[in-house]
């Protein structure tokens, strides 16, 4: 027979024989390639054999696979003709016994402390006092959630969001982490002021989701300030070490979360009592030290005496002062009032108008328009200005002649000899012959 046809008959046997096996060994060599599965070994002391994850089964592994850790694998055996090889096909992968959950629990727990992701829970962010809005990320049909809300409403009532997970089993750590995400990435109206991830006690192997690598790293990541309150008291996961604050139980992290409204209702009532303590014994203080000063001041009598009577010597002299004022005035008035007498003021106003009448003859005298009734005429140039000698005429061409009743434009002509401006007088029209008749008259 054919190659090809011996690896047919080999597999067929050896997937007959072996349909169903359950093996347990140390991962080695695992690797997850771009298509999604995942290739590994499982050995022993003895051997080893290969081992194939296929893309779905590998996504609903509760755990990572890692090299060294012992695991117990379910699945069938076939083999590869391409390469003459028997391997396992792995369905379901889960962790040999507490001890390798454990030590993978250390391994990823150096891991994470290694790359800072438990930073947050070391710098110990304050929690918010009182929040207005408390999220928690939990099962809803569990008894943490009415832990949880009881012991708010017997501490102090708030608004509460619950986002509904799986907190076991596959699946359990994608939905927690989406969760935690999905809190952070609320608009500011509906974000919570804190985040309580929780969940009741069970073994490891029930807590391992709050262990994944996807949990951690949301709660390392969140903004939100974070109580992580998996399991009871001695139960310890890696949420809470990246989370701000740990609390041993749920009921614990909503103690946590909000102080005794009681409390705060004695403690503000204190505080009150205090503040009007202090005010009264201020006012009281103040008091006593004003009396201590009013005793020191001296009496008002003996401090305003003097004063009132230097007002009543002021207004004395006030009083006379006035009365020298007023006889000093009407002197002053008589002796104006004499003075000014009807036949003065006479003279006065006669004087006045005999020099405005001197002025008025004075101003026609200088007119230079005045003469122009007798017979002379004032030149000037076309601006208006008086032309008072024979260059200026020349200079300027075109005269202007003003004569009482009227102007006439001129011009320079004639010799530079001539010692005065000839202006050019338009000779008057000759009178014009009576025109020829076309026909001649019989008379």
């Amino acid at each position: 027979m054919s190659v090809g046809e011996l690896s047919s008959r080999l597999k067929r046997v050896v997937e007959g024989e072996f349909s169903h096996v359950r093996l347990r060994g140390e991962i080695s060599g695992y690797k997850r390639v771009a298509s999604g599965h995942c290739y590994l070994c499982l050995k022993d002391d003895a051997a080893v054999i290969d081992g194939v994850i296929w893309k779905g089964q590998a996504a609903g592994l509760a755990f990572r696979p890692e090299d060294g850790i012992e695991v117990i694998a379910t699945g069938r055996l076939t083999t590869y003709p391409g390469r003459s090889k028997y391997q396992i096909i792995i369905d379901r992968m889960e962790l040999a016994g507490a001890g390798a959950l454990m030590a993978l629990l250390e391994r990823n727990k150096a891991r994470f402390d290694a790359e800072g992701l438990f930073a947050k829970s070391k710098a110990r962010a304050p929690l918010p006092f009182l929040p207005r809005r408390i999220g928690v990320v939990t099962s809803p049909t569990g008894a943490v959630i009415r832990d949880i809300i009881h012991r708010l409403e017997d501490r102090c009532p708030s608004h509460l969001l619950v986002w509904p997970v799986k907190v076991q089993g596959d699946g359990a750590a994608n939905e927690v982490a989406a969760a935690i995400r999905g809190f952070d990435s609320l608009p500011e109206d509906l974000r919570p002021d804190l985040v309580i991830v929780a969940r009741g006690g069970g073994s490891i192997e029930d807590l391992w989701a709050f262990n994944e690598e996807a949990v951690v790293r949301a709660v390392a990541a969140c903004t939100i300030p974070i109580i992580s309150a998996v399991g009871h008291e001695t139960d310890t996961t890696l949420c809470d070490h990246a989370a701000d604050l740990r609390a041993p139980t749920p009921t614990a992290a909503a103690e946590l979360a909000v102080p005794v409204l009681a409390d705060l209702r004695l403690t503000i009532a204190a505080h009150g009592q205090r503040t009007e303590r202090c005010a009264r014994r201020y006012v009281e203080r103040g008091r006593e030290r004003l009396d201590a000063m009013a005793r020191l001041l001296p009496a008002r009598d003996r401090l305003l005496g003097p004063q009132r009577q230097r007002v009543d010597d002021l207004g004395a002299r006030l009083d006379r002062g006035l009365e020298r004022r007023v006889v000093r005035a009407r002197g002053e008035l008589d002796r104006t009032g004499a003075v000014l007498r009807p036949a003065l003021l006479d003279r006065r106003l006669e004087g006045a108008r005999q020099r405005l009448a001197d002025l008025g003859r004075l101003l026609a005298s200088v007119d230079p328009d005045a003469p122009l009734a007798r017979g002379y005429a004032r030149i000037t140039d076309r601006t208006g200005a008086t032309l008072t000698s024979a260059a200026a005429a020349k200079a300027t061409g075109a005269l202007t002649l003003r004569f009482a009743d009227g102007v006439v434009d001129a011009a320079v002509e004639g010799s530079a000899e001539r010692s005065y401006p000839a202006a050019k007088l338009e000779k008057a029209p000759k009178p014009a012959k009576p025109a020829k008749p076309d026909q001649p008259t019989l008379l």
